[in-house]
């Protein structure tokens, strides 16, 4: 060939040096990771939380470690296979969130929501396994988002997760996402007692990733609504303009300390509070209240099952409850037992006849 033409491979670096390029436009500094890192400890505790709940066990999730590599070599560098949970933001943060965990501990987490010991670890999941693991990353990314919004002030709304299981390296399979493009890896050692020392991963997209640290940082110029519930939330732009507004201002500390009013600090005073006899006897106000609806309830029993019980019922099923047959029934009033008693028939109708009016220690002794 002429020395002026260039070959495949000369070209084909060329088009990897250009992509690399377009990639690495965007740099996660130091500071960047910190903060990232932060945001994902926060929510993935809060996850750790739920999924304990659901596995009834001890669940810690170690400090994360935090990279910004390109995608393709977080695909090259899994063990495969894995149950990946695809989060797209309908509210909130642009971009995706990919929560990645082993297959072997995947069937743990299944084993113990269906009410197994979690000590067999398959490399294989059933359709009904699969399901029960798809519920418990839902409602770990559910919590994470809603830790997430209170940190961001913001409001977040995902879609349903997506849940698949990858099982090969090859660039494909992954949706909209580029292999090409550099991806946030945060990094967490997983510990579920008794049952699960490995890794688990949360890989964000540059577009959350930007996000984040720009509300983090207070940079964000979105002027929406705040999100609040019952946490208390920092505004951080609101706390730059007071700092910049505190520095423009040019006052000295002693024109300050003029401007301060003396606090007056003073016992408070009361008017004497008059009760008469006759108040006492006759209290005025219950009748205002006289037609105040509660609720009142029967329980003929209760039963504890796990969740693989009651996939198992059908048409037919009997259900064993913890009341012998000769026992009273109880009656609550807006949830609180007050009386027991007996079923009778009304006509065509059940009926409770009272038996017991409970007293305080017989209603504390039922409880325990």
């Amino acid at each position: 060939m002429s020395d002026n033409f260039i070959s495949q491979e000369e070209i084909d670096a060329l088009l990897r040096k250009s992509q690399n390029k377009i990639s690495e436009d965007f740099i996660l500094t130091d500071i960047d990771k910190d903060i990232i890192g932060e945001v994902g400890n926060i929510s993935m505790s809060t996850a750790a939380t739920t999924l304990s709940t659901l596995l009834n066990k001890r669940v810690l999730i170690t400090t994360p470690r935090v990279s910004w590599i390109p995608f393709k070599q977080v695909i090259d560098e899994c063990k495969v296979p894995k149950v990946v949970a695809n989060v797209r933001f309908k509210k909130g943060p642009k971009g995706n969130n990919l929560l990645m965990v082993d297959v072997e501990d995947a069937s743990i987490i299944a084993d113990l929501m269906m009410g197994g010991d979690g000590n067999s670890a398959k490399k294989e999941l059933s359709e009904f396994e699969m399901s029960a693991v798809a519920e418990a990353m839902n409602q770990m990314i559910g919590s994470a988002s809603t830790s997430m919004a209170t940190m961001l002030g913001m409001e977040i709304d995902i879609l349903p997760p997506e849940v698949s299981l990858w099982d090969t390296n090859e660039a494909k399979g992954f949706g909209d996402l580029d292999p090409d493009k550099y991806i946030c890896k945060i990094a967490f050692k997983l510990d579920v007692e008794g049952s699960i020392e490995s890794e688990i991963m949360q890989l964000y997209t540059r577009e959350t990733v930007e996000e984040i640290v720009k509300r983090m940082k207070g940079e964000t110029d979105d002027t929406s609504p705040k999100f609040t519930n019952n946490s208390t939330t920092t505004d951080h732009s609101t706390i730059n303009i007071n700092e910049n507004t505190s520095r423009d201002t040019g006052q000295t500390e002693a024109k300050k300390e003029e401007k301060k009013e003396k606090i007056n600090i003073q016992k408070p005073s009361f008017e004497e509070l008059n009760i008469t006899t006759e108040d006492k006897k006759n209290p005025r106000n219950l009748d205002l209240i006289l037609d105040v609806p509660l609720e009142f309830s029967v329980v003929l029993g209760k039963s504890k099952k796990t969740i693989k019980e009651v996939l198992s019922f059908g048409n037919g099923s009997v259900i064993e409850l913890d009341k012998q047959a000769d026992e009273p029934l109880e009656i609550y009033v807006n949830g609180k037992l007050i009386a027991q008693g007996e079923v009778v028939v009304i006509n065509e109708n059940f009926g409770i006849r009272i038996t017991n009016i409970m007293s305080k220690e017989q209603r504390l002794k039922e409880l325990k």
